[in-house]
């Protein structure tokens, strides 16, 4: 399986810019569209400590993963902690800071940093699928489309290889997402992962880990969705209309603040789309007897966007940190950085060809 896909990888059009060597010169001119936005020559291999599409490359770009969702994530765990609570418990918790207020109150400023280990561990781990995945989905479902086709289709391709990472993204997450939940939820039930998860798995036994596991796919499949594919679109947007300059003659900073903003742009949607689920999925982890249409009759339309300014704020901001620090791993790691799609040389020639015709 990972052979035909890292054989993929050398015919993708998302591709790297290391592999033509292997390339017979009259099969120079089928150049894919990812190479056309940048100097392809063997002289380029040595900067990069991987090979496009190899297993080395899905594996750097998992450590990006791991690294981007697992610091973002636990940087705003006082954030998430209001959040959550918001949440679950609206009564009480009014907004904001009337949340953080009252937290503090009464379980001490400690109490902001609840959650931060299973936070850690769990969006580190599906992080590390979510990015490390997306990537080999990308150049598995561009194998199946010819050149021209992956590129009309592009959109698709980022929404169907997001999915499908996610999906295994979130089976690692889901253990460590009810812990967080729990402590963060339940005051007086547990202090720290250690002492949460061998009371819940007492309590309520291993399946617990797993009761919302389809709710987060409900929300974090959406969400990842919406998260690379709009970056992607955005990002290649930006060099085209905003950035006054091509991106190979933009310096390594410069593209990564338009790497910033292009993730700003893709969390607030993100952030959107997910948040009814989320809010699911806090209650379900909040209340072990509760299922999913016994919490959305009880709160309703309006109560399942409780909370979305907080989460808009948390996940734009984390969804353009995640891709700033995933795109500096690369950077530091010497990993191949491909540039937004272009339209590949033959779909240009066949519509000025059908445009001169057009115009005769």
């Amino acid at each position: 399986m990972f052979a035909s896909l890292f054989e993929a990888a050398r015919n993708s059009p998302f591709h790297g810019p290391l592999t033509p060597a292997a390339c017979e010169a009259s099969a120079l001119t089928e150049v894919q569209p990812m190479q056309n936005a940048i100097t392809s020559s063997s002289e380029a291999a040595p900067n990069y400590s991987c090979e496009f599409g190899s297993a080395k490359y899905f594996a750097l770009c998992g450590v990006g993963g791991l690294l981007s969702c697992g610091l973002t994530h636990t940087a705003v765990v006082p954030l998430d902690l209001v959040k959550c609570r918001l949440q679950v418990d609206s009564k009480k918790y009014k907004n904001v800071m009337n949340g953080f207020k009252l937290s503090v109150r009464e379980e001490g400023v400690r109490s902001l940093a609840k959650g931060w280990a299973p936070t850690l561990i769990g969006y580190s781990l599906q992080g590390m699928f979510k990015f490390g995945l997306y990537e080999m989905f990308k150049v598995g479902y561009t194998k199946i489309l010819d050149e021209e086709t992956a590129y009309v289709y592009r959109t698709f391709v980022y929404l169907a290889a997001s999915a499908s990472a996610e999906v295994f993204a979130d089976i690692a997450l889901s253990p460590f997402e009810a812990v967080k939940v729990r402590i963060q939820t339940m005051p007086g039930f547990a202090n720290t992962l250690r002492e949460a998860w061998p009371k819940m798995v007492q309590n309520e036994g291993y399946g617990t880990f797993y009761k919302g596991l389809v709710p987060l796919w409900g929300r974090q499949i959406p969400y990842t969705m919406i998260k690379f594919a709009c970056f992607e679109r955005t990002l290649e947007m930006f060099y085209k209309y905003v950035v006054p300059k091509p991106r190979d003659q933009c310096s390594k900073g410069e593209q990564l603040v338009v790497t910033f903003a292009a993730g700003c742009v893709a969390g607030i949607f993100c952030a959107i789309v997910s948040h009814p689920a989320d809010t699911v999925v806090s209650k379900l982890n909040q209340d072990k007897s509760a299922t999913v249409g016994s919490i959305v009759s009880k709160l309703g339309w309006a109560g399942v966007w409780k909370g979305l300014g907080t989460r808009i704020v948390m996940i734009g901001t984390l969804t353009a940190l995640q891709w700033f620090i995933f795109d500096g791993v690369k950077v530091i790691l010497r990993t191949p950085r491909p540039p937004p799609a272009e339209m590949p040389e033959s779909m240009k020639k066949r519509l000025e060809a059908e445009k001169s015709v057009k115009d005769n």
